[in-house]
Formats: structure tokens, sequence, C-alpha cells
């Protein structure tokens, strides 16, 4: 008797040999004992699943002497004739040469004849995916309404390739990658069978490489039975195939999570001088991080596919990082894998990309930037400097150094709070003042603390008796904001207390002010500002913001520029700093029109929302 390799050997024989594919025998058990036996199935999935042996066991299920049954004799004739592909009754088909409308046609013609032997008449049409558009237009009408005694099987590994009204008229099941561990152990199990001394760790890299495919796995179990004999080790398996070991891909990871960038690259030059492919190694990679990111999600999950010591790493490293940093690494390795794929230097590419790895997992994000402002500790950080005096200046008409005004909305201040406000808050206008106004700037004085709240006669009253009234406490909160947090402040100035009732602050934004309301509605903003509130009213409060259209936005920053006399100005009184003089600004028709139309300033007035009048 010829050799039979472990493929045809060892293929599933009844429903129970079919590993990986539960939902589907399960279906299939069902509709045979409950008698609701469909006219058509489609069987999708990827190569070496067992579309092909399900199929013949399901026809052995049906075809059997008292079937359909789910318990049926293997070695009976008519089983043995399907198994083995020689029924009369069961007819296998080649989709891929017997895809034009010629043969459907004579397929049409023999589906009338009744069966020889057994209770139906099977077609198993392999590949359906490669009939011809006219082949599948030319099946419709007998698929939709066969003879009773016709049944169709269809397998593909492309089912998009399928017109969906083939599709609506079958019943589809999708049949699954094997998992890794069910391979290995099939693998260990056919190694003792047949008195081969095979290693667990090679079983499991032997399945890897299968990628959830039984009859691949299988294939390579055979080629290393010939090449090693009695006696395979993993060693054996990464030689043969160019495998590069679960270890190593985890070391790798490992450098790349400790910053490693010289371990990580020296890794890379071993593999690469082993002979290995780069282009295998990086693909595995980037699988590693993302087992990573699951085990996060679902300890179990990720180690479902995972050797025992491998499973254990993969926890270990999972929480070395945190999720948005692995995500930036699988990005930077995924870029890399695309680039690789066109490059005649892989190993170059790699380089890179490993560098690039440890950059981007030790790369400062702005969630990690605003996560450590929204904990209020903006000691440490950088006060921002002062913004420089905006010039123009042009070679063809030379003018002035322009000073730039911004007008900020006015404040209602309370007596008690108007003189330890600080500068920036209580004036309307911001302007680089004269040089006799310049004088040494006096230490704020410390805010006044506002009363303590009295206690409430009720546990729950409906309204909230503040301890300041209204119009002094939003000027008090934002003083204090400007103290603790002074980069939402000006978010703050924009908003305007509405009402404090039933345990809410409603603050109104005008409709331009969009942004500020939802910047101000995070979570962490939201929770520092209702803190504040409670200290200004000693009670807790919730802040609701919303956008008002009958609040008035801010005035529009005016840019004046100094065109005409080089002489220096009057100083202005000190009574004049608070507002400006109405007559201070002019049309904007004395400013020359070259000025007016180039680029840079209109630029600058569509970004900044300024508008030009010029000084008299």
């Amino acid at each position: 008797m010829s050799y039979q390799v472990f493929a045809r050997k060892y293929r599933p024989k009844t429903f129970a040999d079919v590993l990986g594919q539960e939902h589907v025998v399960r279906t299939l058990r069902n509709a045979i004992a409950q008698n609701r036996l469909a006219h058509a199935y489609l069987f999708v999935g990827p190569r070496g699943t067992g579309k092909t042996s399900t199929a013949r066991i399901f026809a052995m299920a049906l075809n059997c002497p008292n079937g359909p049954s789910v318990e049926f004799d293997y070695d009976d004739p008519i089983c043995k004739e399907i198994a083995e592909g020689n029924s009369l009754d069961v007819l296998e088909i080649d989709g891929a040469s017997n895809n034009g409308v010629d043969q459907v046609r004579d397929l049409r013609e023999s589906v009338k004849y009744a069966p020889s032997r057994c209770r139906y008449k099977i077609y198993y049409i392999d590949e359906v995916h490669m009939l011809s558009t006219a082949a599948f237009n030319a099946l419709l009408k007998t698929l939709e309404e066969p003879p009773p005694h016709v049944k169709f099987i269809f397998a593909t590994t492309e089912a998009n390739k399928i017109l969906p009204t083939i599709i609506s008229r079958c019943q589809r099941f999708d049949l699954r990658r094997i998992p890794l561990t069910i391979i290995a152990n099939h693998l260990l199990h056919i190694a003792k069978l047949e008195g081969v001394d095979l290693d667990e760790k090679a079983a499991f890299a032997i399945g890897k490489g299968a990628d959830g495919g039984m009859r691949d796995a299988q294939s390579m179990l055979d080629q290393l039975v010939a090449f090693c004999g009695n006696t395979i080790h993993e060693e054996d398996v990464l030689e043969i195939f160019g495998f590069t070991s679960v270890q190593t891909v985890s070391a790798m990871a490992q450098r790349i999570l400790e910053s490693s960038t010289v371990g990580a690259l020296q890794l890379v030059h071993e593999t690469s001088e082993a002979g290995k492919d780069l282009g295998k190694l990086l693909t595995d990679l980037i699988q590693h991080f993302r087992t990573l990111l699951v085990s996060q999600a679902d300890p179990e999950a990720g180690a479902e596919d995972l050797e025992p010591d491998i499973a254990a790493q993969v926890t270990e490293q999972s929480q070395m990082a945190s999720t948005e940093q692995l995500l930036r690494v699988v990005d930077g390795l995924a870029e890399v894998d695309a680039r690789m794929r066109w490059a005649t230097n892989k190993r170059l590419h790699f380089e890179l990309g490993v560098i690039q790895a440890v950059q981007n997992y030790n790369e400062v994000s702005l969630s990690d930037v605003i996560e450590a402002l929204g904990g209020g500790d903006t000691a440490s950080l950088p006060k921002p400097a002062p913004r420089p005096q905006v010039t123009t200046a042009r070679a063809s008409a030379p003018v002035k150094p322009t000073v730039v005004e911004r007008v900020i909305p006015k404040v209602e201040e309370p007596a008690p709070l108007q003189e330890s406000r600080p500068a920036p808050v209580s004036s309307n206008v911001l302007r680089e003042p004269a040089p006799e106004e310049r004088t040494p700037a006096k230490a704020p004085e410390p805010a006044k603390a506002p009363p303590a709240p009295e206690p409430a006669p009720e546990p729950a009253p409906a309204e909230i008796a503040p301890a300041v009234s209204n119009e002094e406490f939003w000027p008090a909160m934002i003083q204090i904001v400007q103290e603790r947090r002074a980069l939402i402040a000006s978010w703050v100035q924009l908003g305007t207390v509405q009402s404090i009732a039933r345990g809410v602050v409603k603050v109104g934004f005008p409709t331009t002010e969009a942004h500020a309301k939802d910047s101000l509605n995070r979570d962490n903003q939201r929770t520092f500002l209702e803190g504040v509130a409670e200290e200004l009213l000693g009670t807790k409060l919730k802040f609701e913001f919303l956008l008002d259209p009958s609040l008035k936005p801010p005035a529009v920053t005016e840019m004046h520029f100094d065109l005409g006399d080089s002489t220096p100005a009057k100083p202005e009184p000190k009574a004049a700093a608070a507002e400006p003089a109405p007559t201070q600004a002019t049309s904007s028709d004395s400013i020359s029109e070259e000025f007016q139309n180039d680029p840079l300033i209109k630029s600058a007035l569509e970004k900044f929302k300024l508008k030009i009048a010029a000084r008299s």
C-alpha cells in the first residue's frame, strides 16, 4: 500500500472528529436530529479549516443506510464511497475548472434524475466563487427550487466574490481559524500514534506557522518527520521553515518596552545573520503587541493561543505600558511593515522602525499633559512668557511700530474684591504703557476669604442660600481660578452666572464662545470649578454650561497703528487708562491701501478677528 500523508490519513471521519468548529457541528447535528434540512449550504472559511471534510461528513450523515442520522458507521460501503469521493450520488465538482455556463447547464439537466443508491443526490462545489456570473445566473432557479432529492453544498474562501442572490438562497456557515492550542494538542496526538517524539514547543511552533489551518500543520509535521526522523525539537522547526521563535519576538518587545535600543538592534542583527525572514519577524512583533493590548482588556483572552511561559511574559509586559503607548508603537511598526513590502534593504527599514518604536514609546502625549494640568499641579510648570509687542515694517512704506490692543469683556466686580483683583483681570484694555506711565508693580494683596456659610435649617432645601450674592460669587470664582489654574481663567471670564438654584449653577456663554463652554465642560475642569464653588458657598453644587444667544459676544480686538509723525505721543491721564476715549481711533481710510492689502496683515486680521484703526 502506498504511503498516505498525515493530512489524508487523519482527516475527520465523524462530527466528533471536527476540531475548532463547534458552532457548525452543533447546528448540522441539530438540523439532522430535528429533520430541518435545507436544500443548499455554504461553507466559508480559510484554507485547511475543514470545509471539505465537514461537507463529506454531512453527506455521509444524510445518505447512511439508516439516515439521515448523526450516528453512522464510517465503515459502511456507502460511507466509504462518499469519504473516498467515489460515490455516484455525491458529486464533488471543482469550481475553478468547471466555471462556465455550459457545465452549469449540464448540472441542471442531471438534477432531474433520482439518486441510484442513496437517499439524496448531493452536489458539492468547491471554490464556488470561481464560477462566472453567467454560470451563477444559470444556477439561480435550480438552486432556489431544486427537486426534493437534491442537496447543494458550496465551499469557498472568498465569500465576497459570490453573488448576493446565491448567498441568499443558502444557509451560510463561517468556519473559523483553529486555535493554536487545539492544533498543537492534535499534532502531539498524531505524533504519539505515529511513534514520533515531538517536543511541545515544537508543536506550538508548527501551529503558529500554520496560522489556524489544520491541514497546513499536518503537512508541516509530515515534512519534519521526513527531515528529523522520530525526534523533533523546536530548533528543527525554526531551521526548516525559517520561523522566528516566540521567545525572540517576546525578547524584542521586552527591549522596546525597556527603551533598550541597543539590545533591540542586536536582536535584529542576530535574526538577520541567521537568515530569518525579517518581514515575518515584524509581523510577529506587531501581533505580539496586539496580544499585549488584548491582555490589558481581557487577560484570559490574550493568553488563549500562547504557551504557558509566553503567557506569563505577556501578562508582565502588558503592565509595563499604557494602552496609548502600545497603540503608538503598533502604528509605527505598521507603517514600517508597509514600507518593507516594497523595499530592497529590509534590514535598514526594520532597524529604523525599532528606533522609532522606542521613541514612540517614550513620547509624551497631549493626553498626558492634559492629565497633568487637570490635576491642578501647575507649580512646577514654566510660567508663560509675556507676549511681545507686535510690530510691522515695510521697506516701501515705513511705518511706526504698531501696538495691539485687545478689548476684554468687562467684568462687574464687587467692592470687597476690587483691590485684590489681578491687573490682567480687572482692566478692560491691555496695551503697552508709555514710558512715563511705567511704575514699579506692586505685589497683589491676598484675596479676602469669603464669609463662612451659615448652616441651613433644613437638610435639603429646594433653593440654595449662598454666603455671597450672585454678583460677588462669579468675580470671586474668577479670582480663585486665576490664582490656582490660570490656564482656564480666560474661559471662565467669558461666562455669566444666570442662576443658582436646586444645587445647580447655570453659566451662560455667548454663542461665539462654544469652545470655552466645551473646554470647561470636561470632567476635570468641571470638578475643579465645583470644588471652588463649594469653598465659596459652603455647599455642593453642580455646574451646567450652556450657550445663550441673548449674551453679547466679547468686543472685537482693535489693532492701532501709529502713522505719520514720529514724535512720541504724550502720556494720557491715568483715568483714561481704564477705557479708551471715543475719539482715539479714526477710520481706517487714513491707512494706506497698500498696507491694508498686505497678505500678512490680512491673514493676521482673519486669524485673530482684528480690525484696523489709525491712531490720530
